[in-house]
């Protein structure tokens, strides 16, 4: 099957990187990781008036999960932080109300799913919490639940095992393309220092060895795309094919952590570098929505 994005949806991912390279999502992060969500919401304001919480939740844009893709893969591109998984992808299959305020921008939701989703991400901030029946859960913990990623907020919520679903599915689909989203962040950002950096009065991106491992994540973003957009538009695999490209998406995007760290070295480290902020999350989302093991024994049933 041959498949290319329309021009409707090339433009709706250009139109988000330019909205998203102008908003400092980075200090957006920094300041939500440490409970100041005012910048959050007002990023999450401008994304609403670009679509984004709308796709699923406002049937008159006839969007599909393709779009939902596009935009979960420039939200992993330039990590922006909050429930977007949920909110976008999850939240429009169990609400059976307030669908327009959430297509507004007004309202925020989180998901937990126990056992593959045990903890509500910012259940604090969020307006509503829900399970994969739809229904709204209370009785949330005061304090967040430490991660690796500082930006991802988890609570404890009292909530019932619940099966996986066509909603959680969806969430999965995102969580992917947040993967790819972000590692291919990593990718561009490794590229572009390696033609600074010199070492022995060389760029380090001219050896040979530092070639090889640039275009090994390449060819595995490259390769993980395809699943991703399959999955998006498949019918009776779905299931099957949101968990491959959750696999394939997690394992390209640890790949790219991995080479990005090398290629920076030591100021990789540093807190003030924007590499930390995807290292951390592509850890996080990694094992988010099922973990690798789970969605490669559920592609082997």
């Amino acid at each position: 099957m041959k498949f290319q994005l329309s021009p409707e949806q090339r433009q709706f991912s250009a139109s988000l990187h330019d909205f998203l390279a102008g908003a400092e999502t980075a200090a957006v992060a920094r300041a939500w990781a440490a409970g100041e969500h005012d910048r959050g919401l007002k990023l999450w304001r401008g994304l609403a008036e670009l679509g984004v919480p709308a796709l699923l939740a406002d049937p008159g844009l006839d969007a599909s999960l393709v779009d939902v893709v596009v935009a979960c893969e420039a939200l992993g591109y330039h990590a922006v932080p909050g429930p977007v998984i949920e909110t976008i992808a999850v939240a429009p299959s169990l609400l059976t109300d307030r669908l327009s305020s959430l297509a507004a921008g007004d309202l925020l939701v989180t998901v937990v799913a126990p056992p593959e989703v045990p903890l509500a991400l910012d259940a604090d901030v969020a307006g509503v919490v829900l399970d994969l029946t739809g229904a709204e859960l209370t009785e949330a913990s005061s304090s967040p639940v430490p991660s690796i990623d500082p930006a991802r907020r988890l609570f404890q919520v009292a909530a019932s095992a619940s099966a996986p679903s066509r909603a959680f599915d969806q969430g999965v689909l995102a969580v992917a393309a947040q993967l790819l989203g972000a590692g291919q962040w990593l990718l561009d950002a490794s590229v572009a220092y390696a033609k600074q950096r010199s070492q022995y009065g060389r760029e380090i991106g001219s050896y040979q060895a530092i070639k090889h491992l640039l275009a090994d994540v390449a060819t595995q973003l490259e390769l993980a795309r395809p699943l991703l957009y399959g999955a998006a538009v498949a019918d009776s695999t779905f299931t099957r094919d949101v968990s491959a490209a959750k696999v394939m998406a997690g394992d390209a995007a640890y790949l790219a952590a991995r080479t990005a760290m090398q290629v920076h070295g030591a100021i990789g480290y540093t807190a003030e570098h924007d590499l930390g902020l995807r290292l951390t999350k592509v850890r996080a989302l990694a094992g988010a929505w099922g973990t690798g093991s789970f969605h490669r024994a559920r592609v082997l049933r």
